[in-house]
């Protein structure tokens, strides 16, 4: 990759914000050398590295990175025998720990089956752990960088030996500055240290009377810090017992670094794989940060974007777009006015793709997919150079004339206002010839323009596709979004007429302008139209298609919960009676062991064959139950109605109530239940209720007599004053039809038009009650009116 291209696509500034999410300046270091691969198994073993720490993060919060600090060059001086200070064998330690803790993290993470990670397992399966190494450096130095006590036993009784001798200099130097008869010779009372030796201050004019050795003066020479003569013996064997502190101390610091050169090459590997470890955090870090997602790479030049972002602009504010290029076309030439978002757009199909082939995610939703490219070239940006006495044009062309003699097909170009700052005819016809040589090459190629002659490229071109950013002439501003297969046009004369320019000489202007052109224009209005349109209504079509999957889905599960209940029911019964029969048999065995035992006792008149047939028919009378989960046929309960639109009945098989439109055909209905409406077989109906006739008025006469009053009112989408009155008109209505019973259906939505409704009905003279529907009919959005 060209350095120039990743200075103009900004993906320094990309590294720079990856760059914060590092946990150690080993990190750092990684991103600073980070640049886009070109091997395709290569970006997508980095993008696979990314996505396994995105799992960490998403299953944990955290990965363990705390203490890592980069002591190679510690390690190195150890080897070579140099002798470590505490602080820097404090941070290997602190290292060693880092190193320890997520090697038992990743292989806990695995062990317990919670998420496949091959690369950071192969990364930790690399990682030694040194615990006595660790422990031993921790036992003798504290998290300051200071030698403890319990480093030797030796050091131990030496600094017993410092408390005791410092103990006795202070009890004789305390009983000085307590004495009366001393203190007036005193500046302070107070014990101080000079030249690492206890001292106490005494006024000049006193020098005498103590005795010993003046180590310093004030600044004023009134004050001489004295070390009296009862205590430098003792301030001498403080100071050799200082001295045995520090031997020892040189002596531990000796043996943990000889320990630490013991195992330095397996120390410097760990820190290696922790600097690998701790890179591909911070690029799942940053994915969270910029709420991004891994792309499907791909080495054929196709390059799909869903809802992209430019992943520098602020995530709030961004108009995300849909991009695609190298499937049904490999070029695609963006047209229309200057501050239109064309340099966005070029700029974010650059930037992502250097982004992806760094291993990094980028902002755009699941399902998106990248190319990996040889090269990418940009010519973005006004690059006049003073220094080289280039014009902007002629700079420009120096950087074209570079790409075309590099470009392959394997190759990504941007081209920003391709040919400009030149004569326009000129300017056209040279990026037209620019754009074929580059398509010839087998090159993707993304170029923005604001020349009309480009506009019928697209169409001239397999291969290519026009583009253009939406402008919203109501604003004048523009969107940013992006509308692939629909040229741009300049809406100047838009821009001036709303801008206060007189009609008359906008239309003077018109005259200047060719027929071509105009009609050119206005079929670009229309296709941005009919392109607009038809996003509304595919978004609506989408929102009406899972709401109908939703619906078949509660249906389906109510089915499904009516058919188990039944062989519940069913199955208890037959349990039940089963019982009943077999203590009936077992009742009926008794009554005739009875009847022989009478038989024998009292020889009565009973034969034994007609014992047995009594049992037989005893045995014969148990009813024969025969299981069955299929759905039976319903058997009908109309007794001869002769059902009419707008009667209420059940649908046995459901064991809904419903009302009917229409009478499909000989055997089948149009029922309306809730908000669904079914065709039902009529043998599947019960008959319940038929709406009482209204008598002929006056005004009913108005609607004429083949006037149809829906059972239902949709108020979606209504705002809320247009839906009270359409409420106000349609219970006048159904009143007028003899309803019993309406549905208002308005949504849930925010809930406000769904309160304010109920309240209206709620004081409505003719409502008799309301109440939500069901789970079949669409609860809380929609409300059943029972009227008066």
């Amino acid at each position: 990759m060209q350095e120039r291209v990743l200075k103009i696509l900004e993906f320094d500034k990309i590294k720079a914000q990856l760059k914060q999410y590092a946990s150690s300046s080993l990190g750092k270091e990684k991103v600073d050398e980070l640049v886009p691969s070109t091997d395709f198994l290569e970006v997508q073993k980095w993008q696979d590295e990314t996505d396994e720490a995105c799992t960490v993060l998403r299953l944990k919060g955290h990965a363990p990175l705390g203490g890592l600090k980069d002591v190679r060059e510690h390690v190195k001086r150890a080897k070579i025998g140099g002798v470590l200070s505490p602080i820097e064998l404090i941070e290997i330690a602190g290292t060693l720990y880092a190193s320890r803790q997520m090697k038992h993290f990743i292989e806990g993470l695995v062990e317990e089956e919670e998420a496949s990670l091959p690369y950071l397992t192969q990364f930790v399966h690399e990682i030694t752990v040194y615990t006595d190494q660790e422990k031993q450096i921790k036992r003798c130095i504290d998290d300051n960088g200071d030698v403890l006590d319990t480093a030797s036993e030796t050091l131990r009784s030496i600094r017993a030996q410092l408390r005791t001798t410092e103990a006795r200099i202070r009890e004789k130097l305390e009983s000085i500055i307590r004495s009366n008869a001393l203190q007036k010779m005193l500046s302070d009372a107070v014990i101080t240290i000079r030249n690492d030796r206890y001292v106490i201050p005494v006024k000049q004019e006193y020098r005498s009377a103590f005795g010993g050795i003046v180590h310093d003066q004030s600044s004023s020479g009134a004050t001489l810090f004295i070390e009296p003569q009862v205590i430098v013996d003792l301030n001498n064997a403080l100071n050799q017992i200082r001295l045995k502190e520090k031997q020892e101390i040189e002596k531990i610091l000796t043996e943990l670094s000889s320990e630490i050169a013991e195992h330095g090459d397996g120390i410097f590997h760990n820190v290696n794989m922790m600097k690998e470890i701790d890179f591909i955090f911070s690029k799942a870090r940053y994915a969270k940060k910029l709420k991004a997602t891994k792309p499907e790479m791909n080495d054929k030049g196709i390059i799909k974007l869903y809802q992209a972002r430019h992943p520098l602009l602020n995530q709030d504010e961004v108009v995300p777009n849909d991009m695609e290029l190298g499937e049904k076309f490999t070029s695609i030439v963006i047209t229309g006015p200057n501050t239109g978002g064309k340099t966005v757009t070029l700029k974010t199909i650059g930037l992502l793709t250097l982004m992806a082939q760094s291993g990094l995610q980028i902002p755009a939703l699941d399902g998106s997919k990248m190319a990996v490219f040889d090269s990418v070239y940009a010519d973005i940006g006004d690059e006049q150079s003073i220094e080289q006495s280039l014009s902007t044009f002629s700079s420009h062309m120096t950087n074209i004339v570079d790409i075309l003699k590099n470009v392959g097909d394997c190759s990504l170009v941007l081209f920003d206002e391709l040919g400009a700052g030149t004569d326009p005819q000129e300017g056209a016809a040279l990026a037209i010839a620019i754009l074929d040589e580059v398509l010839n090459c087998g090159a993707r190629v993304v170029a923005t323009t604001h020349y009309p002659e480009l506009k019928a490229y697209g169409y001239n071109r397999e291969g290519v596709i026009n583009a253009s950013v939406e402008f919203d002439i109501q604003t004048l501003s523009p969107s940013y979004k992006l509308l692939i297969g629909v040229p741009g046009r300049s809406n100047a004369f838009e821009i001036s007429r709303r801008l206060g320019l007189d009609e008359h000489v906008i239309s003077r202007a018109k005259m200047h302008m060719s027929t071509d052109h105009n009609e050119v224009d206005s079929m670009i209005s229309s296709l941005e139209y009919s392109k607009k349109q038809a996003e509304i209504e595919l978004k609506e079509a989408n929102e009406i298609r899972k709401e109908a999957e939703k619906l078949h889905q509660e249906l389906q599960k109510q089915i499904i919960a009516f058919h188990n209940e039944r062989d519940r029911l069913l199955a208890e019964a037959e349990k039940q009676a089963a019982k009943k029969v077999e203590e009936a048999k077992k009742e009926a065995d008794e009554i005739i062991q009875k009847l022989r035992k009478m038989q024998k006792e009292q020889h009565a008149l009973i034969k034994d064959h007609e014992l047995i047939e009594a049992k037989k028919r005893l045995e014969s009378a148990v009813p024969q139950f025969k299981k069955s989960h299929a759905v039976q046929k319903p058997k009908s309960s109309l007794k001869g109605k002769d059902l009419k639109p707008g009667d209420e009945v059940k649908v046995i098989s459901l064991n809904q109530k419903g009302h009917l439109i229409e009478k499909v055909n000989d055997k089948e209905w149009q029922v309306q239940i809730g908000i669904l409406k079914m065709k039902v077989k009529e043998m599947d109906l019960e008959y319940i209720s038929r709406p009482k006739p209204v008598q002929e008025k006056p005004l009913a006469t108005v609607k004429g007599k083949d006037y149809h009053v829906s059972l239902e009112l949709d108020l979606r989408g209504e705002r809320y004053e247009d839906a009270l009155l359409r409420v106000e008109k349609y219970l006048d209505d159904a009143i007028l039809a003899g309803y019993p019973k309406v549905s208002i259906i308005h949504g849930k939505g925010t809930g406000a038009l769904r309160e304010g409704v109920r309240e209206y009905l709620n004081k409505h003279r003719a409502v008799k009650s309301i109440r939500f529907g069901d789970a079949a009919e669409g609860g809380t959005g929609i409300t059943i009116v029972e009227l008066k």
